[in-house]
């Protein structure tokens, strides 16, 4: 495994990493401490990951930072994830502009308070030109609501069922223009993918930690990286033929 301060080789890293960061209130309840001050820790975590995450040359980073199922947790811990979510996009988007780091968010923005839906689109105009590193949060966000809003989008645009395939459908979806996640990683030892870039993520490498988010560190992200240079990515070939094109 490579030591965090050493960058892997280009050739072995994905170009796309995608993250559940899970765990933040179980880190919390463990110290006796409220669930916010293990969302506030999971913030730290976060922003040592881009760092680590643009070291190491990987060219887009997507999160789940709250799902469009998110809103269902208790109204004091939803307002507390809004607030924190506000003074986030107040305080980093700056650093993330100097390190010359593009920033996105994906989802359904509508949901969100006038204020927040103003510093995402501040946030995303500064830092447009920004090629370093493209840092998505994906929030108020779910797979299949960007599959229906995509499909929605194609009926207004007036197609027919003939105009439907793929290529029309991804060129609709939140993520498009970009490339598809190489690795998808759920920290907090639950293996599931909770209905996050379900298009996206249908040939990713899946890798599981039992590490609580704020516990995730450059660390674990090398011990992921390592896990992915042992698959053999296929995209349906055979071995020999992935071995012969190679």
């Amino acid at each position: 495994m490579s030591s965090p301060s050493k960058p892997v080789a280009s050739a072995e890293i994905p170009r796309h990493v995608a993250i559940i960061m899970d765990g933040n209130g179980r880190w919390a309840r463990r110290r006796l401490l409220p669930r916010v001050a293990g969302h506030r820790k999971g913030v730290e975590a976060l922003r040592g990951v881009i760092r680590a995450c643009a070291e190491r040359g990987i060219s887009h980073l997507t999160v789940f930072a709250f799902s469009s199922e998110n809103w269902r947790r208790p109204q004091e811990e939803v307002t507390l994830l809004m607030e924190l979510f506000m003074r986030a996009l107040e305080n980093e988007v700056a650093k993330l502009h100097e390190n010359g780091i593009r920033f996105r968010v994906i989802g359904d923005l509508g949901g969100f308070s006038e204020r927040i839906q103003d510093l995402i689109r501040d946030a995303e105009a500064l830092t447009r030109d920004n090629t370093r590193l493209t840092f998505t949060v994906a929030a108020n966000y779910g797979g299949r609501w960007d599959i229906v809003q995509a499909v929605r989008t194609l009926i207004a645009e007036g197609a027919c069922a003939a105009d439907v395939d793929e290529a029309a459908l991804a060129k609709r979806l939140s993520m498009t223009g970009e490339p598809e996640p190489d690795l998808f990683i759920r920290t907090g030892g639950e293996q599931r993918i909770s209905n996050f870039l379900l298009w996206q993520l249908a040939y990713a490498e899946l890798y599981f930690t039992d590490a609580l988010w704020p516990d995730f560190d450059a660390a674990a992200l090398d011990a992921a990286l390592a896990s992915y240079r042992k698959r053999e990515r296929r995209f349906g070939r055979t071995s020999e033929q992935v071995q012969s094109a190679g």
